[in-house]
């Protein structure tokens, strides 16, 4: 009844502890990065221009008010794909996030960019 188990990641034969599933620390943070590094990935891009988002509108915003192009935005890198939230407001004028930063499409070529007050 004695059956032999063998680690997860390098196939050795495992001795000890009868739920032992690796060999070695080195096994299992191995397999474990192998395991996770597909959504992993996903997940550290999508940070990636979330980020890049935020320091682009920071930068173009430095009053917490102004106007802007959606030429300038796009020449700096910003993902108009990406936002962290949407604010509809009374008048119906949608305002996208990208953490405190954030953004309005008017007519034309401008955007207007806002900074979210703290509450």
């Amino acid at each position: 009844m004695n059956q032999e188990r063998n680690c997860l990641d390098c196939g050795e034969p495992l001795h000890g502890r009868a739920d032992k599933k690796f060999c070695n620390d080195l096994c299992r943070n191995n397999y474990n990065n192998q395991l996770n590094s597909s959504s992993y990935n996903l997940v550290r891009n999508i940070n990636n221009i979330l980020r890049r988002n935020r320091r682009v509108l920071e930068e173009l915003n430095p009053t917490g008010k102004t106007k802007t192009t959606r030429k300038k935005l796009a020449a700096k890198g910003f993902d108009f794909d990406h936002i962290t939230s949407i604010y509809q407001t009374k008048t119906g004028s949608t305002y996208m996030f990208c953490y405190e930063y954030g953004y309005l499409l008017l007519d034309g070529d401008e955007v207007l960019l806002v900074k979210r007050e703290e509450s």
